[in-house]
């Protein structure tokens, strides 16, 4: 498959993201045997000491050497290494050498040196930063030494400093570009079971989820606020974070959907979010006819929308396709981080649940800090959010709690 082909050009590291069972560890052992094989002598350009380093001995044993994806089991009969255990290496017969090193002991890889390096699972290792900083002290024979990095994608700061680097090249494929070698029936009950949640973006699309320090919400918290279906709700509001201009380039069109239970004390209420129905670079046109869309199928009760940047336009745009739609136009005052803290701790509270498939939505979520918004352009899905639960539970909380306010 073309995620397990090495890339072209001159590059040091090849990180392969993948989900569980996307054919990772296959890719790494064949990448080893395209580095170690040859006529005798060894040729120009090919290895002949590697490290092969893992989380534990026994890992890169059981999986890297001798798993069903192995090394041993990549290799033809006339070409296959040979495993010393007492030695802990792998000697092919045209004189090549693999070394076996754990994490758990960065000091092992003091000393030895290497022309190549097969790592694997890097994301998941305690001692990530010191065992990598003592392989690439020993990767100095050669001409160019490369590693290949096979790992499920983690936010760790290891990895993602990897692939920042102009040396480094990633290639990725999630679980089902390996259906035909799964077995049967796993694929559709962990789908099942894991689509639509953060941990399945990680762990079988092989997405990297990335949390900026310091954030308002957080990956584990989002997962812990997870419903697979909402209950009966009191009220349904679509939110709107409408862009400047739709033209290619320009921001996106936020459009959350998302209902609240607030029936009793304010500290029994609790926020939903149903949908998130944004659209990327969208005509005003385009973005109003979806956000009356996602009214008429969650049957909201009213559509609130940000007017800063078009101010009465927002409101004409969106009653050219529905005359009669209830609007809310809300004026942003304070600087977004402002606005989004009582949202964040309504989550801190346990108050704001989410379905499953928000996941871009989630992605903006965990990029929003005290500071601001760490991603890149605007968090237009965050700012409908944000609008969405104030109108349910912001704005209405406070006239519960004073009398004046409510008439009373």
């Amino acid at each position: 498959m073309e995620h397990q082909r090495p890339p072209e050009g001159n590059w040091r590291t090849w990180v392969i993201l993948g989900g569980r069972g996307a054919g990772k560890t296959r890719a790494g052992a064949e990448w080893v045997r395209s580095q170690v094989e040859g006529a005798r002598p060894l040729d120009a350009g090919r290895c002949h000491r590697l490290a092969l380093v893992g989380e534990t001995i026994d890992q890169v044993r059981d999986v890297m050497i001798f798993g069903e994806s192995g090394i041993m089991a990549c290799s033809p009969p006339d070409r296959r290494p040979v495993w010393q255990a007492t030695r802990k290496q792998l000697q092919w017969p045209n004189g090549a050498i693999a070394q076996v090193f754990s994490a758990h002991d960065p000091e092992s890889l003091r000393g030895p040196q290497f022309d190549g390096a097969w790592v694997d699972e890097l994301a998941k290792w305690k001692k990530a930063q010191e065992t990598w900083d003592m392989l690439q002290f020993g990767l100095r024979l050669g001409e160019a030494p490369r590693v290949c990095v096979t790992t499920t994608p983690r936010n760790v700061g290891i990895l993602k400093d990897l692939l920042d680097r102009e040396t480094t090249v990633t290639t990725s494929a999630p679980t089902e570009a390996n259906r035909a070698n799964l077995a049967e029936g796993f694929l559709d009950e962990v789908r099942a079971r894991y689509a639509g949640t953060r941990l399945g973006r990680q762990e079988l699309d092989g997405v990297l989820i990335d949390e900026a320090d310091g954030a308002l919400w957080t990956p584990a918290r989002l997962e812990a606020s997870r419903v697979e279906r909402p209950p009966e709700l009191d009220r349904i509001v679509v939110a709107i974070d409408p862009p400047v201009t739709g033209k290619d380039g320009s921001d996106e069109c936020g459009i959350v959907v998302a209902g609240a239970v607030t029936q009793g004390p304010v500290q029994d209420w609790r926020a939903y979010v149903l949908a998130d129905a944004s659209l990327p670079a969208a005509s005003p046109m385009a973005w109003a006819n979806a956000a009356i869309l996602a009214m008429e199928q969650f049957g909201a009760e009213k559509l609130v929308a940000e007017v800063n940047q078009g101010g009465d336009l927002v409101e004409q745009v969106i009653r050219q396709v529905d005359p009669l739609v209830p609007i809310r136009s809300v004026h942003a005052s304070k600087g977004k981080v402002a606005r989004a803290e009582p949202i964040a701790a309504l989550y801190e509270q346990g108050r704001a649940h989410h379905v499953r498939g928000l996941d871009m939505l989630e992605d903006q979520m965990c990029q929003m800090t005290a500071q601001g918004y760490e991603g890149r352009g605007s968090p237009d899905r965050v700012d409908a959010l944000v609008w969405a639960l104030t109108e349910l539970m912001i704005v209405p909380a406070a006239k519960w709690r004073n009398p004046q306010v409510r008439g009373l």
